[in-house]
């Protein structure tokens, strides 16, 4: 199977290059093409990707207008071309290490969606207070939604079979892409797995993009995905029937 890991890229050129290196010698047990959205960087990002001998396949795809997160994922997964799609941030507050392990359960044909999760813990791990709380309320809130239990609806690392993801209509522009995601497999016939993850966060002087009110917006998303849109408009017509649950009307 051929893992599509699609990396939105925005202003992080002071430690690109670094983690490229990282990034294209790590050993994930399956062939891999990395699927890099440059989201209108205003710095040398564009230009050290473009410069970078990679050795696994790669496509950099250059937005010119910033649209945010979201927007960069929904173009990365329509040019995927792997049977496994995952996300990957450009940095390194999660562990690739932890990724290998997400993309077993479906290249072993146990999962169809894999959550990475900061905290069911396998070890003890310090987190940041606010965020820590804000996390797990959005969280607690989307489960309630949902239907889902999930400890971590926010997380970065989502690992789908690309003929599930690739058929759901995404609209997310910023940081809305994980609610809304969420909103939408909770209504598939899915085998949802979830497996505890390290994270490693950075501060907003390293270049960390979220802010708070991006957690007041995924409040919105979560009841507006949930509860308000019309899911009609969820999936694609390509949806496999198996995931479509049975006398469903949605497609």
């Amino acid at each position: 199977m051929l893992l599509s890991l699609i990396i939105p890229v925005y202003n992080e050129a002071g430690h690109l290059n670094k983690f490229l290196q990282e990034l294209d010698s790590f050993d994930f047990g399956t062939p891999v093409e990395f699927v890099f959205v440059n989201d209108c960087s205003k710095d040398e990002s564009l230009t050290i990707m473009n410069s970078f001998s990679f050795k696994n396949k790669s496509q950099i795809i250059d937005l010119k207008i910033n649209q945010g997160k979201g927007n960069a994922i929904r173009v990365g997964i329509e040019k995927a071309s792997g049977t496994v799609i995952a996300v990957q941030d450009a940095d390194f507050e999660y562990s690739l290490d932890d990724l290998k392990v997400l993309i077993q359960p479906i290249l072993n044909n146990k999962a169809d969606i894999v959550f990475g999760s900061r905290f069911r813990k396998n070890g003890v791990q310090v987190h940041r207070t606010f965020h820590y709380f804000i996390n797990r309320f959005l969280t607690v809130f989307s489960n309630l939604c949902s239907g889902l239990y999930l400890t971590d609806m926010e997380t970065c690392y989502k690992v789908f079979r690309a003929e599930i993801i690739q058929n759901i209509n995404l609209q997310s522009n910023r940081f809305g892409f994980e609610p809304e995601v969420t909103a939408k497999i909770a209504r598939l016939k899915a085998r949802i797995e979830e497996y505890p993850i390290k994270y490693f966060p950075r501060t907003y002087m390293e270049g960390k993009k979220i802010s708070w009110k991006d957690g007041v917006a995924a409040l919105w998303h979560i009841a507006y995905f949930n509860l308000f849109i019309d899911k009609t408009r969820f999936f694609k017509k390509q949806m496999p029937p198996h995931f479509i649950p049975r006398g469903s009307q949605w497609l």
